[in-house]
């Protein structure tokens, strides 16, 4: 068991326990000091994560933990979220009383996604998935004293323990198929036939299981209340970073699946269905965190696409890193303007933004469109990459039907940017006081142009992706 390839995941652990010792003895006055903390420990991590990527794909801690290029790719992009939640969060949370344990929660959350990503292990898994849940719900009801947050909160739970069960208990049916929870070890066993029913139920249980993190359907229904009711950074962090250590956990327990399960039909299905749902869902929304809310059900049944040609297309895994990178930028920018703007949710208060606040107005209005998917922002390229290794992978059905669920999506978007731009109204701006929303807002505008700049930079950043199995 080399503590070596686990550092990273170390540095995070000891980082949380330093941040909530300081906020047990410091003043609340003094806790804004923790996000330092917590942005020192996500460079730390991020630092040691680089130390690995030269290494080759392999499996360590007894076959246990996957240090390859898809888990080192997402603990990248994981960690660099996580920070920019972080900076958006001291302003928002200045008056809580439990500013600092906020951040410490942010790191927990941010080591259960990790662990998700890498796991090759089912029992890693539902640790990872648990760790994460456990550490999510109060980020989503944090502000306790209101309606929509506790709401929110309760949702969110409920939903959990009901999809956490429904994942155990697949990981203990095919524990009873194969002997095993490693997964090299279980696609062994799958390989030389199993009872094909009982595989069935505990793949469906594990898939709506692993839904929930990606809040996908049938899963998905905590989704827009989070984002509604969550304090904004942490509606920031719920509905995009999981995502990835979720589709990530997807793809490598279905890369174990034998060929006589029709698992690429089932999460077809799902990624239609989730795509579908929340597109026409957002349609109807006249509350913009809400809205962003159904916009993030709606991108996790495009990641799924990825992960129904996984096996046939050779850049099936680049394109699904890729994309969940691109859209971990756009979500988190639209939720910097919100933040910056003091969490205002009514589709009424953005009327006319763009001249009493045209920075935060241009910078909500790119993200939407990269959202989209507007060439050169990066979200174009996340989904160009998506579409094609689709067409690829013989489902261009399935291309044409995610095609036509973004020409929906630009109708509530643009009716956002259109109430901003094109309306009389000349309200009055409220901003958080200070400099980390802002800065966090502008610098997430900023991945939006650069980052589409250097897409093929990016794209060949990822290509080395593959699995240790």
């Amino acid at each position: 068991m080399p503590i070596g390839d686990v550092l990273p995941e170390i540095s995070l652990t000891l980082g949380a326990v330093v941040i909530v010792l300081f906020a047990a003895f410091t003043r609340q006055q003094q806790h804004h000091w923790a996000a330092v903390l917590a942005l020192l420990t996500i460079a730390l991590c991020v630092g040691l994560t680089l130390a690995q990527w030269s290494g080759p794909p392999r499996l360590t801690f007894s076959g246990v933990w996957a240090l390859d290029g898809v888990a080192i790719s997402s603990k990248l992009v994981v960690l660099i979220a996580g920070a920019l939640v972080v900076a958006m969060s001291p302003e928002w949370m200045r008056t809580d009383r439990r500013h600092g344990e906020y951040y410490a929660l942010v790191l927990f959350a941010l080591l259960g996604v990790i662990m998700m990503a890498s796991a090759s292990d089912t029992m890693e898994l539902v640790l990872g998935v648990l760790l994460s849940s456990v550490a999510s719900y109060p980020l989503a009801a944090y502000h306790r004293g209101w309606a929509p947050a506790l709401e929110a909160g309760m949702k969110y739970f409920l939903i959990g323990a009901l999809t956490n069960a429904l994942l155990t208990i697949g990981v203990v049916v095919v524990f009873g198929l194969t002997g095993n929870t490693g997964y090299p070890e279980i696609a062994q066993g799958l390989a030389g036939g199993s009872d094909s029913l009982a595989l069935t139920i505990a793949t469906a249980c594990i898939v709506l299981g692993l839904t929930f993190k990606l809040a996908a359907f049938p899963a998905h229904a905590w989704m827009p209340d989070v984002a509604q009711g969550s304090p904004a950074p942490a509606a920031a962090f719920l509905t995009v970073i999981p995502k990835v250590g979720a589709a990530v956990a997807l793809a490598r327990f279905m890369s174990l699946m034998p060929p006589d399960i029709a698992w690429r039909a089932i999460v077809a299905v799902i990624s239609v269905m989730t795509m579908t749902l929340g597109n026409v869902a957002a349609l109807r929304q006249t509350d913009v965190r809400r809205l962003l809310g159904w916009s993030s059900v709606s991108q996790s049944g495009y990641a799924l696409m990825a992960i129904v040609v996984m096996g046939i297309s050779d850049q099936a895994l680049t394109a699904l890193v890729f994309f969940l990178a691109t859209y971990v930028i756009a979500n988190l920018a639209a939720f910097a303007v919100v933040t910056h703007l003091r969490g205002r949710t009514a589709l009424d208060d953005y009327q006319g933004l763009a001249r009493n606040a045209p920075i935060a107005a241009t910078i909500l209005i790119a993200s939407l469109l990269s959202l989209v998917g507007i060439p050169p922002l990066v979200g174009f390229f996340g989904k160009f990459i998506l579409f094609s290794v689709t067409i690829e992978g013989g489902y261009a059905w399935l291309a044409f039907v995610a095609a036509a669920n973004t020409v929906v999506s630009l109708f509530y978007y643009l009716r956002i940017a259109a109430s901003m731009m094109f309306s009389d109204a000349r309200p009055v701006v409220h901003v958080l006081l200070g400099q980390w929303a802002r800065s966090t807002m502008v610098v997430a505008g900023l991945l939006l142009v650069v980052g589409g700049l250097g897409a093929e930079t990016l794209m060949i950043f990822t290509d080395s992706i593959r699995f240790a199995l």
